[in-house]
């Protein structure tokens, strides 16, 4: 029995949260030229930058909105740039490649 079937029998009436889906009705643009995504650290917290989206600001709010969702951690849209708390450049690049975004990791 492993982890999982017990806690289904202690809290039987528990349901499991479901990963957020993208769908592709939001019809988001993908640009010709190449995203990068940085890494900085602020206030001595790390943080992933995602830089050079050409699309509309609202594409670009709900490309922030779908990353925020899927990582579960929180960000922003400030001065055409994505923040997005913690370092997830690999899983951002993943995410972007998949959807046919140029991705170009900067900063190590």
């Amino acid at each position: 029995m492993d982890l999982k079937d017990q806690l289904k029998k202690l809290f039987p009436e528990h349901e499991t949260k479901k990963t957020p889906e993208i769908s592709d009705e939001d019809g988001l643009w993908i640009p010709d030229t190449t995203l990068s995504c940085h890494y900085e650290k602020r206030n001595g917290k790390p943080v992933t930058i995602i830089k050079g989206y050409t699309g509309h600001d609202e594409d670009f709010k709900n490309l922030a909105t779908d990353l925020k969702k899927i990582l579960g951690v929180g960000g922003s849209v400030k001065n055409d740039e994505i923040i997005l708390q913690g370092d997830y450049r690999d899983k951002i690049m993943k995410f972007l490649s998949d959807l046919g975004m140029k991705v170009k990791r900067v900063g190590g």
